[in-house]
Parts: C-alpha cells; sequence; structure tokens
C-alpha cells in the first residue's frame, strides 16, 4: 500500500485580535488579564481603565477612574487582583480589583518618592512593593502595613527593574547604562555587584528565574544576555533592532526572547541555541593582516613611506584591520548579529551557510511603541504606542505574528 504523505505543519501567524482606544494620551503601562478576555491600562490622561471584550468582540471599559495626576507604570498581581500604580507625583496608588472586573477599590497610597515613578513592582512571596523614580532611589515598601522597609540611591534614574524571589536579589538598570544587583533584606539592602555593556542607558530588564538569566536592553539598540546564574560572567550581545529597546519579555515554554523597539519592531528570538561571546575588540597600531600603518602610526608610516589607514574590527575575531582587509560583510547569528556587519576577508571565508541560519524572525506592530506585555497562559502580546493605541494580538505556543 503506498504511504500516505502528510502535508508538512503550517506555522500558525498569530494575528492582530483588537485595537483598544479613546485615550487623550499616551499609555504608559498595560496588561492582559490572566485567564480574562480583558485588559488594564494606565495612562497619561490620568485614567485608570479595565477592559472586559464584550460579546461584538470589542473592548469596553468596564472601569474608568481617574487619578489627580498622570500614572506613569503599574503592577497588576492577578492572584490577589492587587493593582499598584506608579505616580507622576511620586505616591503609589494601590487598588484591589473585584473578582468580576467590574469595580476597583482603593487600598493604600505610598508616598514613596519626591519624583515621578518609574517601574514599580509586588512581590507577593515577600509581601513587598517596590519602586524606582526619577528621584534616583529605589526603594520597598511593606504591602501588609505600608510601611518603608529600606532605600538605595542609584547613580541615575532607574528605568529597569526585576526581582528574583530565591535569592532575593533585585536587578535595577539605570541611566547611566549600568546593571546594580542588590541583595534585600526585610530593612535593609547590600551591594552585591555592577556591571556595564552598554554605550546608552538601560531601558527595560527581563529576569529568567529558570535558567537565571537576565536580558538587558538599551537605548544603543542592543540587548545583552547576562548569565548570572553561571557565575562565569559571559555576557552575550543581540543586535536585531534599530532603534531604543522599549521591552522585553521572555516565553519560558518554547526558550523565546520577545523584544521590541520605539520604531514599532518586534523581534522573536530563539534562545535555544548554544550562542558565542562576540569578541573583545584588540588594539593595534597597524592590521593585524596586512601589516598596513594606520594613520596614527607615523613611525611605521614614515618607514615603509605609505599612507596611514583607518582602522576597523571584525566582529567575528575582533581584530584590527583595514577596509581592504575587511570589504567583506555577513551575519552572525548566533553571535547575536542577525543583520549583516563587517568581517575580515579570512573569517568571511570560514562562515558556512549553516552559521548564517537566523535565529530570530522580525515583525512589525505598525506603530511606535511605549510598552508591552506578554502573557504566558495564551501566548497573547500587548503593545501601546505613541498613537495612543493598545494592539492586543492572538499568539500561540510558538510566538508569532502579523500585525494591521
Amino acid at each position: 500500500m503506498a504511504a500516505e504523505i502528510q502535508p508538512q505543519p503550517q506555522a500558525r501567524k498569530p494575528c492582530l485580535l483588537s485595537k483598544i482606544e479613546a485615550f487623550q494620551d499616551v499609555v504608559s503601562t498595560a496588561v492582559i488579564i490572566p485567564k480574562e478576555d480583558g485588559v488594564i491600562s494606565v495612562s497619561e490622561d490620568r485614567t485608570i481603565r479595565v477592559w472586559l471584550k464584550r460579546d461584538s468582540g470589542q473592548y469596553w471599559p468596564s472601569v474608568h477612574h481617574t487619578m489627580s495626576s498622570p500614572s506613569s507604570c503599574m503592577s497588576f498581581n492577578p492572584e490577589t487582583r492587587r493593582l499598584s500604580v506608579g505616580m507622576d507625583t511620586g505616591s503609589i496608588c494601590e487598588f484591589i480589583l473585584s473578582e468580576d472586573y467590574n469595580k476597583m477599590t482603593p487600598a493604600r497610597t505610598y508616598q514613596a518618592h519626591q519624583g515621578r515613578v518609574t517601574v514599580v513592582l509586588f512581590v507577593l512571596e515577600m509581601e513587598w512593593l517596590l519602586s524606582t523614580s526619577q528621584d534616583k532611589n529605589f526603594t520597598w515598601h511593606c504591602s501588609e502595613s505600608g510601611q518603608q522597609l529600606g532605600t538605595y540611591r542609584t547613580a541615575a534614574w532607574v528605568s529597569g527593574l526585576q526581582f528574583d524571589v530565591e535569592t532575593r536579589h533585585a536587578f535595577v538598570g539605570d541611566q547611566s547604562g549600568q546593571v546594580t544587583i542588590l541583595k534585600l533584606e526585610q530593612d535593609n539592602c547590600s551591594l552585591v555587584t555592577t556591571f556595564k555593556g552598554h554605550t546608552g542607558n538601560v531601558t527595560a530588564l527581563c529576569w529568567d528565574p529558570v535558567q537565571r538569566v537576565l536580558f538587558s536592553g538599551s537605548s544603543d539598540h542592543s540587548i545583552i544576555m547576562w548569565d548570572i546564574g553561571g557565575r562565569k560572567g559571559t555576557a552575550i550581545e543581540l543586535q536585531g533592532h534599530n532603534d531604543r529597546i522599549q521591552g522585553l519579555c521572555y516565553a519560558s515554554h518554547t526558550r523565546q526572547l520577545i523584544s521590541c523597539s520605539s520604531d514599532g519592531g518586534i523581534v522573536i528570538w530563539n534562545m535555544d541555541v548554544t550562542r558565542q561571546e562576540t569578541p573583545e575588540w584588540l588594539d593595534s597600531d597597524s592590521c593585524q593582516k596586512c601589516e598596513q600603518p594606520f594613520f596614527w602610526n607615523f613611525k611605521q608610516m614614515w618607514d615603509s613611506k605609505k599612507i596611514g589607514l583607518r582602522q576597523h574590527h571584525c566582529r567575528k575575531c575582533g581584530q584590527a584591520v583595514c577596509g581592504k582587509c575587511s570589504s567583506k560583510r555577513s551575519t552572525i547569528p548566533l553571535m547575536g548579529f542577525e543583520f549583516e556587519v563587517r568581517v575580515c576577508d579570512s573569517c568571511h571565508e570560514s562562515i558556512t551557510d549553516e552559521d548564517r541560519a537566523p535565529t530570530a524572525t522580525f515583525h512589525d506592530s505598525k506603530h511606535s511603541i511605549v510598552y508591552m506585555h506578554y502573557e504566558p497562559t495564551t501566548g497573547n502580546l500587548l503593545t501601546s504606542g505613541t498613537d495612543k493605541v493598545i494592539k492586543v494580538c492572538m499568539g500561540t505556543n510558538s510566538v508569532f505574528m502579523r500585525l494591521g
């Protein structure tokens, strides 16, 4: 009997489910409510809204609450339905949502900061509320008593914050490009270490507690994967964006990193591959291939009667080379270079088609992204943009995507 030919499975492409509009200003933060067809949004127009999907398929606000000042960020815990909203004034307002998400009750206000709150994070296991601000202070409060437990002064105002429950480590990324790791106790903290790999300010952090890896995104368009758990100081660069990184989310079940940038680009990175560190750039006064002097090497220029050349670096081996010896370009996905970069001629010959196989997919959200949220139980992705629109996209277990 002839064998039955099975068609190749087609990768499902999640598509745009809904657009949520009607905002008077940019949506600072929005999250998908797990196990509900709902979205919570806080906006610069001073509103907090809970959106539930109706039978018509459209989202309508079941809660519309106006604050006294713009809302800058929020943290939502679905288990307790606790909503913590950071304000432009420096305070944090806490609310409890009803089971049907049709009512929001004020619970507490924390006078946490002297400047605009940049990140707020509720940790249920510790009953802690962590927050950062443009006043350069990182603070944590007891959410049961409302009492401030501690504070730490940062070098610059913080734009990224993550927390590991197991070790009580807080990861703090700031505008100087530095990431600081703090060990938090009930009433004090200690500095564990700091590291810096970005040339721009840190704009987003994402922590994977299983692999114990920290991802940082920056205004320099790059993402760095820091191997915290391996204790080897490994830092892997990911270069796939053309603009400022606005958000990072990690899908642990598929081992995919989702990143977005302010130009609307969304990149899905396959992290289930063995990636390589980019080499350190070597210093040399002459090309390490042809030995031609670089333009500052006056002695060799005089001795050899040759004009000095401009220095470049091969992204694969890190050697200092001249333009003639590095005229080729190639992608090196396992080193994080999804775009073509400069490589020396010998490295170009060594890179195979298999080495060039992409490890990321690229998508256009079709609006300038301010914030992104990934809901792992459904695989759905939410983005809010400068166009004052929230987009909710249907996901699959293997992300994604076509946006309209």
